[in-house]
């Protein structure tokens, strides 16, 4: 598996935006109703199986709220669990950990949903060469934790950003070639020579007829999208290890495995990111709420 790090800046900025935006002014009804001198104790609770990722998010949530939280992480990211699997205990503050546990739930429930989805894939094109990746298709903001997630299902990740490599899709070559697909070659070259050459070139294609002119600019991946398995074939014989072959679009659950069994190199998946429903993870409290002196209810 690759490395599981996240860089503690950006996450750091993630969570003081989500507070600000949550609580803005403090936890109203927390101040209102529990005792400042209350603990409580806490499980983060698996209600389905599936794999954790934004462990150490929820514990930097509850610990930027207040130092003094105690979170103890049971499961490490990238692990398997099944439902009913404790995988955090955290003592602290009552209100501390209220006001902490709905941006720290949200997190960890969204990126284990990428995780379980990605790793579902992975076994999916077991035994096969192929890598599955993720795509820019994240939510704003949240993409460092979403790319994140897909590594600890199993996945590989693209490019991180429009800045980190070149792929030239459809719309790029409609303007470059101004409809005239004799020029693609040389116009290819041309954008290539003007890169350094760590700088990584992929280029799109939709049809088999594109093929040889790109491959003749001498590109590191070719992107086959939406080619049919009989046509993916073809296409992975045509390029014959002149580039990385890269599979695009309508790729799910029952088409990802012939797709790979047809011998591409990565199968890039947008719906690893930008469709999964949360997974069904839950943060029982326990309040230590004798007595409530602020209340009189000794």
């Amino acid at each position: 598996m690759t490395s599981l790090t996240l860089p503690a800046a950006p996450v750091r900025d993630i969570l003081e935006r989500a507070f600000a935006e949550d609580a803005p002014s403090g936890d109203i009804t927390s101040q209102l109703l529990i005792p400042a001198e209350a603990r409580a104790t806490a499980v983060l609770n698996a209600r389905v199986p599936g794999v954790f990722s934004g462990g150490t998010v929820f514990r930097d949530a509850m610990l930027l709220v207040d130092p003094d939280t105690e979170v103890e992480l049971l499961l490490a990211d990238g692990e398997a669990f099944d439902a009913g699997t404790h995988l955090a205990r955290v003592n602290g503050r009552a209100r501390s950990v209220l006001l902490a546990e709905r941006v720290g739930l949200n997190l960890a429930q969204r990126m284990s949903a990428i995780a379980t989805k990605t790793a579902e894939f992975v076994k999916l094109v077991d035994g096969t060469k192929a890598r599955i990746t993720d795509t820019r298709k994240t939510t704003p903001g949240l993409r460092v934790l979403e790319r994140y997630a897909v590594r600890c299902g199993g996945g590989a990740n693209h490019r991180y950003s429009l800045s980190d490599a070149v792929l030239a899709k459809d719309n790029h070559l409609a303007v470059m070639t101004g409809g005239d697909s004799a020029k693609l070659t040389a116009l290819l070259k041309a954008a290539k020579a003007q890169l350094g050459h760590t700088t990584h070139f992929e280029v799109e294609v939709d049809n088999a007829e594109q093929i040889e002119p790109v491959l003749a600019a001498g590109v590191d991946t070719i992107m086959l999208d939406n080619f049919s398995l009989e046509e993916l074939r073809a296409g992975v014989k045509q390029v014959a290890g002149r580039a990385v072959v890269e599979a695009s679009g309508n790729v799910n659950v029952n088409t990802v495995a012939d797709i790979a069994a047809a011998g591409v190199d990565v199968i890039s998946i947008g719906g690893l990111t930008h469709s999964v429903n949360a997974l069904d993870l839950g943060l029982d409290v326990t309040l230590d709420v004798t007595p409530y002196p602020s209340l009189g209810l000794g």
